[in-house]
């Protein structure tokens, strides 16, 4: 027996109004929205792009994310069970999120946004979504911070001294806490992607930011899923999971952007567009004279 595991037997929930009660996870997904926004307010202001986007963006955002983490739990990983009753495919409430679902609509979400505000603004789907991957990858630290309060999403069992006995599950044996794994891996990420929007970006080119995005945070999680137990029964004995097998497609998407970057890449930095430069460029009104005559 390993005497130095952690025993883990936190309660999910915080605290409680009747039937209504607030959750570690939820807690940390809001939190994550939150930060979310100021980052990209400061990338708004660094850039010269309005604010009032922000609202927009948020909401963008969010319902893309859910509606897709929604979705890509139940067509990835319990097909049969809801298109049988596809009614419960609402019932979030019920848990179920899949983060390659959330990623799939924030591509197709991000492209609609992008299409929709970005000529006007000048800027294109590859400027927001070099973005956006600073954003996310802070995002999965909180989302895994969120798993591990639940207790939820573990690894096989371990003799290392950091093991976790998830007693909530009634586990008696240390197991891997692939949720710590993931959540520190995102939050080193992140901490590298900032690094260089901050001090890089004049050097780097469009889509440098987003690649190095998705080759690094799937394959953490690729190989992460080794030491993972299998989350739906399908999965016993394949010599891939599901989200091994999900993360391969992102992880080429990551090395292709980034081949296209170095070969073909714009500057990441944004310029003024015409409606910005034109303001810019109107002489200012000569000092003691009136506006009208």
């Amino acid at each position: 027996m390993n005497w130095l595991a952690i025993t883990w037997d936190v309660n999910p929930e915080i605290f409680s109004f009747g039937k209504i009660g607030v959750r570690y996870y939820s807690l940390f997904f809001i939190i994550a929205f939150t930060i979310g926004y100021f980052l990209f307010k400061y990338f708004f202001k660094r850039e010269e792009i309005t604010t009032k986007l922000l609202d927009p963006l948020l909401y963008t955002l969010a319902l893309g994310t859910l509606v897709g983490a929604r979705l890509g739990h139940c067509l990835f990983y319990q097909p049969d069970y809801y298109l049988a009753n596809p009614i419960e495919i609402l019932y979030v409430w019920e848990g179920g999120l899949a983060s390659h679902g959330g990623a799939i609509a924030l591509l197709f979400a991000m492209w609609w946004f992008a299409r929709h505000y970005g000529r006007k603004h000048n800027f294109s789907f590859l400027w927001i979504m070099d973005r956006l991957g600073i954003t996310v990858a802070l995002a999965g630290f909180f989302i895994r911070m969120g798993n591990l309060m639940n207790s939820e999403i573990y690894g096989n069992p371990t003799d290392l001294p950091w093991g976790f006995v998830f007693v909530r599950n009634g586990e008696i044996l240390p197991k891997h806490p692939t949720q710590l794994y993931e959540a520190l891996s995102y939050l080193l990420l992140f901490g590298v992607l900032l690094f260089l929007y901050r001090k890089k970006l004049p050097k780097l080119k469009e889509g440098t930011l987003f690649g190095i995005f998705l080759v690094v945070l799937f394959a953490a999680r690729f190989f992460i899923e080794y030491i993972k137990e299998p989350q739906v029964p399908f999965e016993q004995g394949m010599a891939l999971n599901m989200g091994q097998i999900l993360s391969i497609p992102f992880v080429l998407a990551g090395v292709a952007l980034l081949l296209y970057s170095i070969l073909r890449g714009k500057p990441a930095l944004r310029t003024a567009g015409e409606e910005q430069q034109k303001e810019k460029e109107k002489p200012l009104p000569l000092s003691g004279t009136r506006g009208t005559y």
